[in-house]
């Protein structure tokens, strides 16, 4: 592969409110910008701002402009360990919202719109044996809906938690996502829509003293999905790894953004994406935000994005960016690569008697295994596996 261009943020003091609109405050960095429940308080985004230019403003249906009207409902089905509490709460829950706020226009609308939400919690102490499956039914084509759905693992507990969105529709949402002081929580988070389906989800990860948090997404359906993800470092020694897979199909659009906001001393994070691209118009964005503010001494964080184009027409953009305010930090770093897989690899397994068909496929299966294989809930790895090895005979790879 060959090595994209690392970019570096810092503090620029640049004020890019529309002066027209005094309601959003100057973004300096990402890690201190602008959040309100109040959706009135973010002016709609045109397409060129630097947290919208990627994204083809077009296909978001009017999640981001106001003129999305909730039109249907998610159905969501919660199943697995009896020991886990599932409930259904309407917007007036003082529990919601304490993962953190919106920041941008569509989570803020997500936020505004929904009516009730369902609220998974691991009671304290508990470890669940058996995997919770929430499954998220997507509103019917042509038809738009807003959702929010709260994980929460309490002092002590343990839990590893599948969120598998499916069906059609236009979808904004708030996922939360909690482990309070030492608990161990695991999300899976799986995005395989109908081809029609538009979704722009905002996860807010919460991490207490100790605890230690797992996430794994992994984008395959839809026609645009946008997943903003931001894990924020409540007290130290929390322990992140943010992991996730992507495979782009002609016409797709799948981005993914990511902010790990280290604001407490001797934490922990690791970021590892890998995507494919295939087809005509096939796009892939990542960006992604490590944030280690002067608090935080001890840090220890990396993050690594790898992209596979495997046909003509198909594009994947990944910037990186690490922002580091104190230097008492244990270690920091970051990486990015775009490009086709390595013809040696390629010559290698030919030499020894592997068509070429056969040998696409194993080195592709070989670039996601390394993650796939860290998701410990079988039948999701499988079910992965199996959607990976569908997308690549669609082209004969």
């Amino acid at each position: 592969m060959t090595e994209s261009t690392l970019e570096t943020s810092g503090q620029n003091g640049l004020d890019e409110r529309d002066p027209q609109n005094s309601a959003v405050p100057p973004r300096s960095s990402r890690g201190h910008r602008f959040t309100s429940y109040d959706v009135r308080a973010f002016e709609v985004p045109g397409g060129r701002e630097e947290d919208w230019r990627f994204t083809p403003m077009k296909r978001l249906h009017g999640l981001h402009d106001g003129s999305a009207e909730a039109t249907g409902s998610l159905d969501v089905e919660v199943s697995g360990d009896s020991a886990v509490k599932v409930e259904t709460v309407d917007r007036s829950d003082e529990r919601l919202g304490a993962a953190g706020a919106p920041a941008d226009r569509i989570a803020a609308q997500a936020w505004s719109s929904f009516t009730e939400a369902t609220v998974v919690t691991i009671p304290k102490d508990t470890q669940a044996t058996d995997p919770v499956t929430v499954t998220v039914h997507g509103p019917g084509q042509d038809r738009t809906a807003y959702g929010h759905l709260q994980v929460r693992a309490e002092p002590l507990s343990e839990a590893v938690v599948v969120l598998d969105y499916r069906g059609s529709g236009i979808i904004g949402d708030n996922i939360e996502m909690i482990a309070e002081d030492s608990a161990q929580l695991s999300v899976v988070t799986i995005h395989d829509f109908a081809d029609d389906a538009t979704q722009v989800s905002s996860e807010h990860a919460y991490l207490g003293k100790d605890a230690v948090f797992r996430h794994f997404a992994a984008s395959l359906g839809g026609d645009l999905v946008r997943v903003n993800t931001k894990v924020t470092f409540g007290d130290r020694g929390g322990d992140a790894d943010v992991l996730g897979v992507y495979f782009a199909d002609s016409g797709q659009h799948l981005e993914h953004r990511l902010l790990m906001d280290h604001a407490q001393p001797n934490c922990r994070s690791n970021v590892t994406y890998k995507g494919a691209l295939q087809g005509d118009s096939a796009r892939s964005v990542w960006i992604g935000d490590v944030l280690i503010q002067a608090a935080a001494e001890g840090t220890e964080t990396f993050e690594l994005n790898r992209n596979l184009v495997l046909t003509e027409g198909a594009r994947a953009d990944s910037v990186p960016n690490l922002e580091i305010e104190t230097g008492e930090i244990a270690g920091a770093g970051h990486a990015s690569a775009i490009g086709r897989f390595d013809d040696d690899q390629l010559f290698y397994l030919q030499a020894r008697g592997i068509p070429y068909d056969q040998a696409r496929r194993l080195v592709v299966r070989g670039f996601f295994g390394e993650l796939l294989q860290k998701i410990t809930v079988d039948e999701v790895r499988e079910r992965l596996e199996a959607a990976i090895d569908k997308e690549l005979a669609a082209v004969g790879a």
